[in-house]
């Protein structure tokens, strides 16, 4: 784990500006205030905000997995599709069509077809390439809620099982999101149903409130669907697994 000290004039502008200089976004990394802004009395006795931004080299840490073998077993046959993808009950862009020509898809469906035979699971791997460098994998089938686990650890393991396995030896990374039963989309709207009604108790008590612990996928979307909340602003503190987001009031706000 390596980590930047960026300052800048509020805490969201220096994230920014780290993000920026890093080539990263708010999801991968782990953001830790060092110094809040003040905005000081006519201008005297100001200074900037300054935040620690932490990031890995590489996607992740390989966790103990099944054998590497399973992804060089011969793809299960793709199957023509009958009909389009049905819409999830939120989902702002929809997939293209699934991809079965490039290296990367097939790389993505071989390790995880193996990965799933090793775990006994028939869920099948359909590959959506979102755009350059960046896709979707949904797993289909009946009953995946072992794949899910609890609060979808199961499935970020899975995860960033395959960002490992695929990105492994290689200079340009891609990046993979794997989703079964809709399940990123349903979080996705309970998460900013939370951190909006956060937001309202924020506003109205002018208090800070710390969210529970979530992983970093969760505090991406609490981050995001507050970014242009006027009035207050959001951080994370803590380590890995304990890391929570605090939604904070925002000085200076009338």
């Amino acid at each position: 784990m390596r980590y930047i000290d960026v300052t800048g004039k509020t805490e969201e502008e220096a994230i920014r500006a780290a993000l920026s200089q890093l080539g990263l976004e708010r999801d991968d990394v782990s953001v830790e205030i060092l110094e809040r802004s003040k905005s000081g009395f006519l201008g005297i006795g100001s200074s900037p905000a300054k935040v620690r931004v932490s990031y890995e080299l590489d996607v992740a840490e390989e966790p103990e997995v099944p054998q590497a073998k399973p992804a060089e077993k011969k793809p299960v046959e793709k199957k023509p599709e009958g009909k389009p993808e049905p819409a999830p009950e939120k989902q702002p862009e929809q997939p293209a069509a699934p991809v079965s020509e490039t290296e990367d898809a097939d790389r993505i469906r071989a390790f995880l077809t193996g990965l799933l035979e090793h775990m006994d699971c028939r869920a099948q791997v359909k590959v959506y390439e979102e755009e350059k460098n960046r896709y979707k994998v949904i797993l289909e089938g009946q009953r995946l809620g072992a794949l899910i686990g609890r609060r979808g650890e199961t499935l970020d393991a899975i995860q960033q099982l395959t960002n490992y396995a695929v990105n492994s030896g290689r200079d340009k990374r891609v990046r993979i999101h794997v989703d079964a039963e809709n399940y990123r989309a349903k979080r996705e709207q309970s998460l900013e149903s939370l951190a909006n009604k956060v937001a309202g108790k924020v506003l109205k008590y002018r208090r800070s409130v710390t969210l529970e612990p979530m992983n970093a996928y969760e505090r991406h979307v609490i981050h995001a669907a507050l970014q242009d909340k006027e009035g207050v602003t959001t951080y994370s503190i803590g380590t890995e697994p304990n890391r929570r987001v605090v939604v904070a009031y925002e000085r200076g706000n009338r």
